[in-house]
């Protein structure tokens, strides 16, 4: 569970660099909607590591797959959704099939929160 609150730090922190330098350093150089995608990102990106980190500690106090699969779930869709913005605005390359992928690995990785919570209390293991 060291790596993944590692990838939720290393998120968080990339987060509001990326936000920061949106807002500082490509102001004046940037369209307004692109800026906003950005921020969407940034948003969408700092949100989900949290969701990241608290996914970790639920895990420690109630071990599942399916906790550890909507870790992965989340950094796959941080990855996916936030890094398509930033290239699609930074480097202009327009991924639009790949935007969408992150959405939906975001959205399973709630899902599968639900899944480890809908379990029957039989279903927890016993410390």
């Amino acid at each position: 569970m060291r790596v993944w609150i590692g990838i939720a730090g290393l998120a968080g922190l990339s987060a509001v660099a990326m936000g920061a330098f949106a807002a500082h350093g490509l102001k004046h150089v940037l369209a307004p909607e692109q800026l906003q995608t950005l921020q969407i990102g940034v948003q969408y990106q700092l949100w989900h590591a949290l969701a990241l980190l608290l996914v970790v500690v639920l895990g420690q106090l109630q071990p599942s797959r399916w906790l550890r699969a909507a870790c992965w779930a989340f950094a796959l869709g941080m990855l996916l959704f936030s890094g398509s913005l930033y290239l699609l605005v930074l480097a202009q390359w327009p991924l639009g099939v790949v935007t969408p992928l992150g959405g939906l690995a975001l959205m399973s990785g709630w899902g599968l929160l639900l899944g480890h919570g809908c379990r029957a209390p039989g279903d927890m293991p016993r410390r």
